[in-house]
């Protein structure tokens, strides 16, 4: 079984990666919508010399940036209050695309970070862009009611209910990054919203033409079209991501836990192998010790026949990565020993 944590200034030392690989992580994700290939070519480096010296050969993905929408960069970290308001747009406090804005109509509701944070449009505003040969009006800006607050920093993941932005499948920061792929040892692709086979069969092209042929492409589910499209794309790629985050924002969150089952038959089926992303861990961002309900989902993901788990947030920015590598791999290893107690002896476990 595959078991990866997420790079960031939690893990960024040689020896909280040692500790990482000996308690059983496989390899690691660079999450590229944060992070170029050669401004982490350090923390590359060392993952790769930590992972050496505890006889590891590691996995190394990178996280596309793809057809995904995000606020850009903040001056400051920003402590949103429910009840207040607050302006998002072009030039406003919460920068948000042109792209993005397009669609935007008063009443939408908009889920950042995962849904952590949701504000409510209560106006938008038109103006003529800087620039445009047309002179037309689009919109800038929009007025909002935070819903749910929280602290906010910098290029967080945005979703509009109720709204479809075009998007292509892979941004020319994408295409540079592929280009990079041999230099660095990339070993994996993760392809965010996917929505059919015609996005895997873009990358796999993409792939072709820098010779990187034989780096496998991770199909990240996580909108509706995705679900939909689920068997076509489980035959194009070379596993499934099951990418919980948006995935909780595509869907009402308590209809997340039959769209995941759903999803991990249709792999079962197809004999794909599949992972499973965003949040088993959450609590130990801060907490040296998981939920009872955080490990009991760590167990079903496994029961359900998933091939790969991944943690986040735990590892890149939490204040306990080990701990929490090491709940990951010993509550999975517990789970494949009930379903062959043989693998207790493959495994080598007390």
């Amino acid at each position: 079984m595959e078991f990866y944590g997420t790079l960031g200034s939690a893990c960024d030392d040689k020896k909280i990666l040692e500790q990482m690989f000996s308690y059983g992580m496989t390899g690691v994700r660079l999450n590229l919508a944060h992070q170029s290939l050669s401004e982490a070519s350090l923390e590359i480096g060392r993952v790769f010399k930590a992972a050496e010296s505890e006889g590891v050969h590691p996995e190394l993905l990178i996280d596309l940036q793809g057809p995904e929408q995000r606020i850009g960069d903040l001056r400051r970290p920003l402590e949103l209050k429910e009840g207040h308001k607050i302006r998002i747009g072009v030039d406003e406090e919460i920068p948000v695309r042109l792209t993005t804005m397009s669609t935007l109509k008063e009443g939408n509701e908009l889920l950042i970070d995962d849904g952590k944070i949701k504000l409510e449009v209560l106006k938008i505003f038109e103006n003529t862009v800087k620039g445009d040969p047309k002179n037309r009006k689009q919109i800038t800006a929009a007025s909002c009611r935070i819903l749910r607050g929280g602290q906010l920093i910098s290029r967080k993941n945005i979703s509009i209910s109720d709204s479809m932005v075009s998007m292509p499948t892979l941004t020319e920061d994408d295409k540079k990054q592929l280009r990079l792929v041999k230099q660095y040892g990339v070993t994996g692709v993760m392809l965010p919203f996917v929505r059919g086979a015609g996005d895997i069969q873009l990358l796999k092209d993409e792939l072709r033409k820098n010779d990187a042929d034989s780096v496998r492409i991770f199909a990240k589910i996580e909108n509706r079209s995705g679900y939909e499209h689920i068997g076509e794309i489980a035959e194009s790629c070379d596993m499934i991501v099951v990418a919980r985050g948006d995935l909780g924002n595509a869907f009402p969150l308590w209809e997340l836990p039959r769209v995941q089952k759903e999803i991990a038959q249709v792999c079962k089926h197809e004999e794909k192998p599949f992972l499973v992303a965003t949040q088993f861990l959450h609590t130990m961002e801060h907490s040296p010790v998981p939920t009872r309900a955080e490990v009991s989902d760590i167990y079903n993901a496994v029961l359900d026949g998933a091939s790969a788990l991944m943690l986040t947030g735990e590892t890149a920015i939490g204040e306990y990565p080990v701990r929490a590598m090491r709940y990951l791999v010993k509550t999975a290893n517990t789970a494949m020993m009930t379903m062959n107690p043989r693998i207790k002896e493959l495994l080598d476990l007390p």
